[in-house]
């Protein structure tokens, strides 16, 4: 059965180009949780750039997706990842799932360096799936800016594990 949660890490280019070449994701989507509308979308309505991901539990675990995601992210860093910096590129963890909320307070509260931590984990409120420019968008267009680096982006792709990148 496949489950859900939500990744806010920054521009959401680069963290969907991530999480959808990981092993046990399904699907992801480009879109903003977390927001004070369910239409708006603007510099002040308070939403978080994130990626929906479906995920199979029997191939990758939420303490999984929580370790990838942390290879991605700066979790101390408030509001800001790389050169974009604002409240809608936070980090955060959402989800509708008690337990996906549960497991990723977890793994934060197991981290040596716990309390510099600042990514939310907090219940998914509401979601908006970004418009269709903005799904896949480092498929698209390759050399778009994303503060994650290259390496890392494609870190867990076919064509990594291929030897082909």
């Amino acid at each position: 059965m496949v489950e859900t949660i939500y990744f806010a890490g920054g521009c959401l280019w680069g963290v969907q180009a991530f999480i959808k070449t990981l092993k046990g994701v399904v699907h992801t989507q480009a879109g903003r949780a977390n927001g004070l509308s369910d239409t708006l979308y603007g510099e002040y309505d308070g939403y978080a750039e994130c990626v929906k991901t479906e995920f199979d539990p029997e191939i990758v675990t939420v303490p999984q997706l929580m370790d990838y995601f942390f290879e991605i992210i700066d979790p101390y860093s408030r509001d800001k990842q790389g050169n974009d910096v604002g409240k809608k590129y936070r980090t955060g963890v959402y989800s509708t799932n008690p337990q996906h909320l549960k497991l990723a307070q977890n793994y934060i509260t197991q981290r040596v360096d716990k309390e510099k931590i600042v990514v939310e984990v907090l219940p998914l409120t509401n979601y908006v799936k970004s418009a269709e420019e903005h799904q896949d968008r480092l498929d698209k267009f390759p050399n778009d800016y994303c503060h994650i680096p290259k390496k890392l982006l494609y870190k867990y792709s076919i064509a990594h594990f291929k030897g082909e990148e």
